[in-house]
């Protein structure tokens, strides 16, 4: 076996290391010339633990496990837990506009699912129409189970459920079913209203709550 001699590997990984650097280079590259994600990813802005003003190719996305763990538990906690079991069972799920199953679910699909399935409420399919039920409250009002509405940038209006203490379950477009924090700087720029769609009267019917 001919050994190299040491210089000659020494530029064997130079060379390596810089055609590595070049590959990924240019998938950052190729992000970066877009700017923002296509029409239907509407939620690019940042990420956790990017500081306010710092550009990402990505959906803001909390790891669910972090967010469930600082969640305490507030008053309604049985509407809450409720949410949390649907969460157990959607967590995951992939984006796909149109969609309405665990193949596939977008944002207003998955909140009238969640209705219909936790609490026996029958929401309309779209964004559009669900931002009309209930009554329209005041974002230092919010309670579990309450709808929070956001227009991001793009064709399409955005709503979630409200978790309590600031966060909310919803069906991202990059990340599929998650909880966030309406902390995030970019939810809070497109913040547009919150909703109570669940009365006491009909919680009361439900005999559970």
């Amino acid at each position: 076996m001919v050994s190299l001699p040491h210089w000659s590997v020494t530029a064997a990984r130079v060379v390596g290391a810089c055609v590595i650097f070049s590959l990924l280079a240019g998938c950052a590259g190729s992000q970066s010339r877009h700017g923002v994600e296509p029409p239907d990813d509407y939620f690019a802005m940042s990420l956790p633990g990017l500081k306010n003003g710092q550009n990402a190719q990505m959906s803001p996305v909390d790891n669910p496990l972090n967010s469930l763990s600082s969640v305490q538990t507030p008053p309604p906690m049985m509407i809450k837990n409720a949410l949390l079991a649907q969460h157990e069972r959607w967590s995951g799920t992939p984006y796909r506009i149109g969609g309405t199953t665990q193949r596939g679910v977008d944002c207003s699909g998955f909140v009238r699912n969640i209705y219909r399935d936790a609490f026996n409420r029958d929401l309309p399919r779209s964004t559009t129409d669900q931002v009309h039920e209930g009554r329209l409250i005041d974002r230092q009002e919010l309670q579990a189970g309450d709808l929070v509405f956001f227009r991001p940038p793009g064709p399409y209006n955005h709503v979630g459920i409200y978790m309590g203490d600031g966060y909310f379950m919803h069906a991202s477009s990059s990340q599929g079913v998650i909880i966030s924090s309406m902390q995030n700087s970019y939810w809070q720029r497109y913040y547009w209203q919150s909703r109570r769609a669940l009365e006491p009267t009909h919680l009361a019917s439900l005999g559970g709550f």
